[in-house]
């Protein structure tokens, strides 16, 4: 758990602290994601409502008072949560699925690449909750790799994670790998004619270097904005702060987190629907992060393919039928 002091306010009716109830909260809010970003705001508000020690239940008053005044901060607080909760729904513009819709396909067949498929653990799909994932290694036999990732999600599940909570400014420092500085940490490339910004990085673990790109789709279309929410807490992780529950405080602490939430909003773009998350890396030889930089822009094309989304959501739902 958190290294919080227990103590402070304690509700008359309930034996819960403030601090107890903070880390229960923070623990639901790092779970939910940023998806839910209301909930935060909801949670936000019971603790205030502790700290005020305003009762969540009116006491027994006496003759001649007004016993549901004491209901007034509730009752407006709830309601600007509701409004905040169904705000979003009513702002945000879903993309209807049509022939302008966007979506990539796997190539494994990559020519002059062999593929190595590497499954990945029933853990990590249930973290994810995805409906597709295709994780390998396209190899040379001159010893050239890259990794390659794939998340997808068909449907729109408002009450699950987005599968950008987990992008490797917060996984891959939890596992150890450690963030070098770089004089460019994201780039615009263009696949098959269309312009998709890419997260751009360098992790190194024990003196092994990669070079890592990983972008996001949301209803079709590539995220106008970056998916670099963790990228501020992850550049300032330490030892004590490597473990996922130590550093949540540190990233509830970047103002990125919370203006992430705000790009969305802005934007007009839903955190939520058919997604896909895309990742590839590469190791960096030599020092030589340019024939790193090359071997991923060239093969990011042939293994990234457009798609039809209705055939392949089809065909997924009847793999998972027949499981």
């Amino acid at each position: 758990m958190f290294d919080v002091p227990v103590t402070g306010f304690r509700s008359p009716s309930s034996d819960f602290s403030v601090s107890a109830f903070q880390r229960f909260s923070f623990l639901i809010c790092l779970s939910v994601g940023c998806s839910s970003f209301p909930l935060v705001l909801l949670i936000s508000a019971f603790q205030l409502l502790y700290s005020m020690n305003v009762p969540l239940q009116p006491s027994v008053a006496p003759v001649g008072s007004r016993p549901f005044r004491s209901l007034i901060l509730p009752v407006v607080v709830a309601a600007v949560v509701a409004f905040l909760w169904v705000f979003p729904g009513l702002w945000n513009q879903d993309r209807p699925i049509g022939s302008d819709f966007i979506w990539f396909g796997e190539n494994l067949g990559v020519d002059k690449w062999t593929y190595r498929e590497i499954p990945v653990g029933r853990s990590a799909e249930a973290i994810l909750v995805a409906d597709r994932i295709a994780n390998g290694d396209f190899e040379k036999s001159d010893g050239s790799r890259v990794s390659v990732y794939s998340a997808k999600r068909y449907g729109k599940k408002d009450n699950e994670i987005g599968l950008f909570v987990h992008t490797p400014d917060r996984c891959w420092t939890i596992a150890g790998w450690q963030l070098e500085p770089v004089d460019q940490d994201y780039e615009t490339l263009t696949i098959h004619g269309l312009p998709i910004l890419f997260e751009r990085r360098v992790f190194n673990f024990s003196g092994r270097r990669e070079l890592v790109y990983f972008t996001a789709l949301v209803g079709g279309k590539p995220l106008p904005y970056r998916i670099d929410q963790y990228y501020a807490a992850a550049r300032k992780k330490t030892k004590a702060t490597q473990d996922d529950t130590a550093s949540t405080w540190l990233r509830l602490a970047q103002g990125r987190l919370w203006g992430w939430a705000w790009e969305s909003l802005k934007n007009r773009t839903p955190l939520f629907g058919p997604q896909q998350f895309v990742r590839v890396s590469t190791p960096i030889e030599a020092g030589d992060v340019g024939a790193a930089d090359q071997r991923l822009k060239t093969l990011l094309p042939q293994w990234m393919i457009l798609t039809n989304f209705n055939a392949e959501a089809a065909n997924s739902k009847a793999e998972m039928l027949t499981r």
